[in-house]
């Protein structure tokens, strides 16, 4: 089944992850959507550099979205750099300084303004890469066993 029939299906935020996790393997990194860092927060994709960086994205699908969204700075201390990723329509002045900006749609992305560095304590990333370990075990083992219960 071609990829593009599956589209649809698709909320706007989960095609703008889509095209993120697309475009940072062509950085070499990895990625999980909807991962929760510490309850309370649910990060739409976190990426994982091979030298073990961690990259937050929240995707805004519209100004709604943006605006309605309360908790994004909470991200900070969850990662090494952090993203917004929007489509071209989004009005990205309504975005803070100081953050990341990646245009995205649903087949690839660009990384327009990087995120500032802030590096995690390194106790943090070991947490951090073992929640993305077994959260994408999780979720592999989910997409073989679709029968299976997932508890997060």
């Amino acid at each position: 089944m071609p990829d593009d029939l599956q589209l649809p299906q698709l909320m706007p935020g989960q095609l703008l992850a889509r095209g993120v996790s697309r475009h940072l393997r062509s950085h070499d990194f990895v990625s999980v959507e909807e991962l929760v860092p510490t309850p309370g927060l649910r990060v739409d994709v976190m990426g994982l550099g091979p030298k073990g960086e961690i990259w937050v994205v929240e995707c805004k699908s519209s100004r709604a979205d943006f605006q309605s969204d309360s908790k994004w700075d909470g991200y900070l201390e969850w990662c090494d750099r952090f993203f917004w990723a929007v489509d071209t329509d989004f009005p990205t002045e309504l975005l803070p300084e100081g953050t990341g900006l990646i245009i995205a749609d649903a087949y690839d992305a660009e990384i327009i303004r990087m995120g500032p560095e802030s590096k995690l304590a390194p106790a943090r990333r070991k947490v951090m890469i073992q929640k993305f370990a077994r959260h994408a075990a999780v979720r592999a083992q989910a997409a073989r066993d679709p029968g299976m219960v997932v508890l997060f």
